[in-house]
């Protein structure tokens, strides 16, 4: 087997429990948190909620950061570092004795974090040109697949066994994707003696400034529309159902329909992007994402929800894997930590935008209110992507727009 092929089949494992570790707490947190001994209700919202939001705050403002000293020491080693200190952290919140021991671990989880940063520089750097979007685009399926999985995971495992199993289980697969890192991950890497940048001074290196800027938009636009239903879509699906049996089962199906279908179709549209360009396939997956949206606010029952969801899924899947290939194309080797770390930085502050905005629109203007504001923040995106990437792009190449 290639060595970026078995480098890429641990990246994805490690991204996937990662993904489960981010997001597997968020169904079971009010409850462990009553559990910790917290019983006022208003408390328990406030105090879930930071305790949610917490971890990905901190993430998007460490990510750069250890995307840049995995430019510097190998992306190896960061990799190595974010598992284990995930495995631990994670596993210690089964021991937290109150709520506060639980948000600062949760803070620490963020601050340790990087892991998705180093894979994704180890992937890019190490992949040759005719393989890089399918490998990117498979390795985007573990970070999603995980954190859209992880709420169903973590609320069977708490059904089963506990609360605190949640916390063992996550920490030991983290331990095993350590294990599996040091073992079988190559890295072909010279450090760099040099003095370090700050992150300053690494923006001011970019190349492309203007294009990496509309990158990370984009990429926060669609972290936050595939977030923006999940705090509302058990009331959906509640509301859909009219009170009827298995509303958890349905609401699961609905919010895990697109993770699904992103582990199908993104593998294939990042080999798609290879073939025919990634920013043709940025414009065209924006466009049919944000008019999926749409149908979603009309539904008259779960299961065309359903549908719904994992047709948007499948036009999401080519978004993550063709934005990570442009970064790839216009970013030097030595800067591709940092400037995917500040990509990382972007998706962490869409999951948490993408939360936060869904549950305040659903408050005050109603669910449907939700699909249809972030189907506006996608083709709005995708009319900037096509004047600004999509005709740039074309004209470099000589290609007929």
């Amino acid at each position: 087997m290639p060595i970026w092929k078995r480098n890429l089949l641990v990246c994805w494992f490690g991204l996937f429990v990662a993904g489960i570790g981010m997001s597997q707490i968020a169904p079971v947190l009010p409850l462990y948190i009553q559990h910790l001994g917290v019983h006022n209700s208003s408390s328990i919202a406030q105090l879930s909620g930071i305790a949610f939001g917490v971890t990905y705050i901190i993430s998007a403002i460490f990510s750069p950061i250890w995307g840049h000293i995995a430019d510097k020491y190998g992306r190896k080693p960061m990799i190595l570092r974010a598992s284990l200190g995930m495995a631990l952290v994670i596993g210690c919140m089964g021991f937290a004795p109150n709520v506060y021991v639980l948000i600062g671990l949760r803070l620490l989880q963020g601050a340790i974090t990087g892991y998705s940063t180093a894979c994704t520089a180890l992937i890019a750097t190490q992949t040759d040109k005719e393989h890089a979007g399918y490998a990117l685009g498979t390795l985007s399926t573990g970070n999603i697949a995980g954190s859209l999985l992880g709420p169903i995971i973590g609320g069977l495992i708490e059904e089963n066994l506990g609360f605190q199993p949640v916390f063992f289980i996550t920490g030991a697969l983290l331990l095993i994707a350590f294990i599996l890192t040091a073992l079988f991950v190559k890295e072909s890497y010279v450090r760099q003696n040099k003095k370090a940048d700050n992150l300053k001074k690494i923006w001011e290196s970019v190349p492309e400034k203007n294009l990496t800027i509309i990158l990370l938009v984009t990429f926060f636009v669609l972290t936050l529309g595939l977030y923006s239903i999940e705090p509302i879509v058990t009331v959906y699906v509640t509301q859909l159902t009219k009170g009827t049996a298995h509303v958890a089962l349905l609401a699961g199906l609905a919010f895990s329909a697109s993770g699904l279908a992103n582990i199908i179709a993104a593998p294939r549209l990042g080999k798609l992007s290879d073939k025919i360009g990634a920013h043709k396939v940025i414009i065209f997956a924006l466009v049919v994402a944000g008019i999926i949206y749409i149908p979603q606010a009309f539904v008259k029952n779960p299961w065309q929800l359903i549908g719904l969801r994992f047709l948007l899924g499948l036009a999401m899947a080519g978004l993550n894997p063709s934005v990570n290939t442009l970064v790839k194309k216009i970013t030097p080797d030595s800067l591709t930590g940092g400037v995917f770390g500040f990509t990382m930085s972007a998706g962490y502050l869409g999951v948490f935008g993408g939360s936060v905005i869904g549950g305040q629109v659903a408050g005050h203007l109603g669910i449907q209110y939700v699909f249809f504001i972030t189907s506006t923040l996608l083709l709005i995106n995708a009319i900037w992507v096509y004047f600004k990437v999509y005709r740039v792009i074309c004209l470099k190449e000589k290609s007929p727009i």
